[in-house]
């Protein structure tokens, strides 16, 4: 009988072991892995001064220009297109459209979830 509790004893004493050991290799990476960061940070050049940063122009800021294109027309075959296969290599030339209005719902419609009667 007092044998069999050295058995049990000893066991858990092997698994607690291993566990501080399991532990003990996760600081040893956790730290590692500090140390290495810290010396990557090191090379980096260092962070602009705040007289260094960019400045806004001079005639405001940049704003979206939105308009709407022509369509490109796609050339029609039996085979498959590519992009190197289009003209221009699908890069087209930039035409305005005639009509430059967003393209609005009626009154009276609506979308998803607003209880509108949506499109006629």
């Amino acid at each position: 009988m007092k044998t069999e509790w050295i058995d049990i004893a000893a066991g858990r004493g092997a698994l607690g072991g291993g566990l501080l050991v399991a532990a003990l290799i996760v600081v040893a990476v956790l730290i590692g892995a500090f140390v290495l960061g810290v010396r990557v940070m090191r090379r980096e050049s260092r962070r602009p001064r705040r007289e260094e940063q960019p400045r806004m122009p001079a005639d405001g800021p940049v704003r979206e220009v939105r308009d709407n294109r022509e369509p490109e027309e796609m050339p029609r075959g039996d085979e498959r297109l590519l992009p190197h296969d289009m003209p221009a290599h699908g890069n087209s030339a930039h035409r305005t459209g005639p009509q430059q209005d967003r393209p609005r719902w009626n009154d009276g419609g609506g979308s998803f979830g607003s209880g509108g009667p949506g499109a006629h």
